[in-house]
């Protein structure tokens, strides 16, 4: 994991806090440290790809996912279980919806698929709604944070694709140079 002190931490907490409040209103500092949190967790593969089949293998594809999250006709052995997974499909899909939306068909396999870039949507939505119902107990502080993320699902992509798009740019630094030096 990347050290809480790491300047990649301090970076994505900049860049989502602007994005989020200027491009889509969101000024809750809770949402913006849960999803730039997530962009440094997710900086690991081993964090990206934590859910896996009874095989043990790693789940990419959202619908086995969806699939394995199931506590009553799936695998999931509790309902916490169901919770756990249910979490990390909202941020699965947050994160590569807003990072990644051209790579979503790529993900899939060969079974259970999710069709589409709004079947993503509607999935990590779901799933953080899910999340949000699980309000007793050891969740219920952080139950609102959930609902607020499955309310706004849709701008959080958005902002994330803005995010996406100045780490881009700060890759090709000659692009953000003033056009009167470059003369």
């Amino acid at each position: 994991m990347i050290p809480e002190s790491h300047p990649l931490r301090k970076l994505f907490e900049e860049l989502v806090a602007r994005h989020y409040a200027e491009e889509i209103g969101i000024r809750d500092p809770e949402v913006v440290a849960y999803v730039s949190h997530l962009l440094a967790e997710f900086c690991e593969a081993d964090q990206l790809f934590k859910i896996h089949n009874s095989s043990g293998c790693p789940l990419t594809d959202v619908g086995e996912m969806l699939l394995v999250s199931d506590p009553i006709y799936g695998p999931a052995p509790s309902f916490d279980r169901e919770r756990q997974v249910r979490k990390h499909i909202g941020d699965f899909a947050l994160f590569f919806a807003g990072m990644f939306p051209e790579s979503i068909n790529q993900l899939r396999l060969r079974r259970q698929r999710l069709e589409s870039f709004v079947e993503w949507m509607k999935a990590g939505k779901e799933s953080y709604y899910i999340v949000s119902k699980f309000e007793h107990f050891e969740y219920a502080k952080v139950a609102p944070l959930f609902a607020h993320l499955a309310r706004d699902f849709e701008a959080c992509v958005y902002g994330l694709n803005m995010v996406k798009n100045d780490l881009q740019e700060m890759q090709h630094p000659i692009v953000r140079r003033e056009p009167d030096l470059l003369m």
